[in-house]
């Protein structure tokens, strides 16, 4: 196929082209085992797999687009500002900013992903707040960052931070990061502003560190971590992003940021890779936070919990 092929695929309601379909995003790897090779037309097609279970998370949030136009072994860039030559269909939401405003693509259909996937956009980092009001998110997330690559380290936090946020009575939801670590996300009802949410996930943070200071650590600094997993609670934060669940990363083998069950997480098998865009629909399919996400939940009985634990 030549270098200015075209391919128009159908995503919902409309044809979107998808140009250079064959353009390798994802290089495979060498020998038995290696990673697999994955064109912009495959990355194309997962996203339109996917819509029904990753459009919930993305509708109403302005977007950081992680664009790799030459595929993940040329260079990024992080786009927030949306281009004018984006279709006018695609929404788009203004952003005040330190002199002036940013103009964010949200994501609200299939067929913005798949122009995504067009432009090259591997990695979808969201908002944690929705429209019309930026200022208060519906949900928190701890990044559980291990030292090196140590997924048991990140299995074991998870677990310790599952039933700490049990305790305080908030659902909470894991997802693998598609890089080392894991996702914790809660809920929320949406009427704390980022400041009062930071500040309770920074204490719940700071609580189970200071319970297993040999293990977890809430340093910002990484030469004052150690080999501790690092609890982050930073991305609680007014225009601070996180990735969408069942985004693709970009590293070898197209691996994808996949929500998971609780019980998943007793698996010895499970890694933060585990989904690439071959088979995370499959586990999409089984709805791994059927119910989760609907319960959003105010902080101020769990701030009383808290308070209580340490009382």
């Amino acid at each position: 196929m030549s270098g200015d092929a075209v391919r128009t695929v159908r995503a919902g309601r409309r044809p979107v082209d998808v140009h250079r379909p064959d353009k390798v995003m994802f290089p495979g790897g060498d020998g038995d085992g290696g990673a697999k090779e994955y064109t912009k037309s495959d990355l194309a097609a997962y996203y339109r797999s996917v819509a029904p279970f990753m459009l919930p998370h993305l509708r109403g949030r302005p977007l950081m687009l992680e664009r790799h136009p030459d595929g993940v072994d040329g260079p990024r860039f992080m786009q927030k500002n949306t281009p004018e030559n984006y279709p006018e269909w695609i929404t788009r939401v203004e952003v005040a900013k330190e002199g002036g405003t940013v103009c964010h693509t949200v994501c609200d259909d299939t067929a913005t992903l798949v122009y995504l996937a067009d432009q090259a956009a591997l990695t979808l980092h969201r908002w944690l707040s929705r429209t019309p009001d930026l200022g208060r998110p519906d949900r928190m997330v701890f990044d559980l960052d291990p030292a090196g690559d140590d997924f048991p380290s990140v299995r074991e936090a998870a677990g310790l931070l599952g039933e700490l946020l049990d305790a305080l009575k908030l659902p909470s939801a894991p997802m693998t990061t598609g890089s080392r670590g894991l996702h914790v996300v809660v809920p929320l009802n949406g009427r704390q502003d980022f400041d009062d949410v930071r500040e309770f996930a920074r204490d719940v943070a700071d609580t189970l560190a200071a319970a297993h200071p040999d293990r977890l650590t809430t340093a910002a600094r990484k030469k004052d971590r150690g080999d501790r997993l690092y609890l982050d609670v930073q991305r609680n934060a007014y225009a601070q992003t996180a990735v969408a669940p069942f985004t693709v990363r970009s590293l070898p083998g197209a691996p994808v940021a996949t929500p998971i069950s609780w019980d998943q997480l007793d698996d010895p098998a499970l890694h933060a890779r585990r989904w690439t865009v071959a088979d995370a629909v499959e586990q999409a399919r089984t709805r791994p936070w059927a119910g989760v996400m609907s319960r959003g939940r105010a902080l101020g009985p769990a701030r009383r919990r808290l308070d209580d634990l340490l009382s």
